[in-house]
Order: structure tokens, then C-alpha cells, then sequence
């Protein structure tokens, strides 16, 4: 069927470093509390195993845009994640062969309504409307990669003050283990995200808010909260 009831919503596309072409987005997933620190922080044991939920393709904010602060929150929290770009197809995959999927990695920072979130975590109810909102994902160019993944320092900083510093080598779960555990869930296409969770130090923002990330090796994020 080539004729729609009204015009598609454009995909979300994330800018390729050194590619006139973009990466467009299918779907983010996002693993929960992957290292120990942040576990910690949040009340979580470190024995846990990893555990996804997800964002929509368009809570996407490319690089050079700047979020809105989000309705119905008063505590909007900011997490420094690496993220994982995939860029080939696989279910099942195991941790040896999940590399071959990997089309890349940016910077990203998993913005939060963390106020709704521990409303729901009280009730037992889904997170989705802490996590999933518009413009919740904001993201650094992709910067195709082969080979080991980043290990270096991660780390983000307000207004000029460092608020989260540790190193991508402190995840629990590492990005291949990620992968092929993601892999089991659903099966991964190209234009998936991987959003591989984030170190200690999540705090809140407010409008006016300048936010600059980085992942070394990998790029820079830089936004404001408007």
C-alpha cells in the first residue's frame, strides 16, 4: 500500500562523522543501571542482572539542537551515556559476534523526569512517561568504529562544573555482552541504539542549563536547556 491517510512523520536521523549521510534511527534501547557506582546511587545491587526499557526514535535530539525542558516534572535529571549504533541485523548473537554489529558509537544523555520515575517505581507501574518523552535523548554524532569498543573516560558536566566522571571500562556489562543480551529480546536491525547506561553522579537540571558530554574518543555533546 503506497497512499497513507495522512504524511508519515520523518525518521529521526542522527549526522555520521565524515559522511554526507545520515544514520537513521529505527528504535533506542537503553540498559539500566550498568555501572556498580550508579547502582549503588540508585539502590540497586550490584549482583542484578542488566535490564532494558526504551525511548522512542523521536526523542532523538541531534547535535546543534537544544532540548526543552520537559511538562509535569519538577526534578529533570541529566545521565552521560555511551551509546551503540547498529548497524547490522541478528537475533540470538553471541558476545563474540556481537561486535560485527556495531556500525558505531556517539555520545548520549538519557534525560529523566526522575520525579515521575520514583512515583512509578512506588507503584510498580511502568516507567515509560520518565523515560520516553519528547526530546529525552539527546546525541552526539556517530563515529564509525571497528574493532574494540571505547573504554576511555566518560563525563559530563553544567555549567562548566563536572558532575559525572568515570571511565566506559567501569560498566559491568560490556558492550558486546550488551548486544548479544539485547539480541535475545529483540532482533536487532540497523538504525537501532543502544544506550549502554550510565556512572554515578545523575543530578538535576533547570532551564538555562549548559550541558557538554564526552565520551573520549568518541565526541562531544553539547546542549542547553531551554
Amino acid at each position: 500500500m503506497n497512499a497513507y491517510v495522512f504524511e508519515p512523520s520523518p525518521v529521526a536521523v542522527v549526522p555520521v562523522e565524515g559522511e554526507s549521510r545520515g544514520f537513521p534511527v529505527r528504535r533506542i534501547l537503553c540498559v539500566g543501571r550498568n555501572y556498580a557506582a550508579h547502582r549503588r546511587e540508585m539502590g540497586g545491587d550490584d549482583r542484578d542482572p542488566p535490564f532494558f526499557f526504551s525511548k522512542p526514535a523521536d526523542a532523538i535530539v541531534p547535535p546543534g539542537q537544544d532540548p526543552a525542558y520537559p511538562t509535569r516534572t519538577k526534578n529533570l535529571h541529566h545521565e552521560i551515556e555511551l551509546v551503540v549504533a547498529i548497524g547490522g541485523g541478528g537475533q540470538n548473537v553471541s558476545p563474540e559476534a556481537a561486535l560485527d554489529l556495531v556500525y558505531g558509537y556517539a555520545v548520549g544523555v538519557d534525560l529523566t523526569r526522575r520525579d515521575l520515575q520514583s512515583a512509578a517505581k512506588d507503584k510498580g507501574q511502568p516507567w515509560d512517561s520518565s523515560k520516553g518523552f519528547d526530546q529525552s535523548a539527546p546525541i552526539s554524532a556517530i563515529k564509525p568504529w571497528q574493532g574494540a569498543p571505547p573504554q576511555g573516560r566518560i563525563r559530563i558536566s553544567v555549567n562548566g562544573e563536572v558532575k559525572q566522571d568515570a571511565t566506559v571500562a567501569d560498566m559491568i556489562w560490556n558492550v558486546a555482552e550488551i548486544v548479544s543480551e539485547a539480541s535475545k529480546l529483540w532482533r536487532l536491525e540497523p538504525g537501532d541504539l543502544i544506550f549502554t547506561g550510565t556512572p554515578e553522579g545523575v543530578g538535576a537540571l533547570v532551564r538555562g542549563d549548559h550541558v557538554e558530554g564526552e565520551v573520549e574518543g568518541v565526541g562531544v555533546l553539547s546542549f542547553k536547556i531551554v
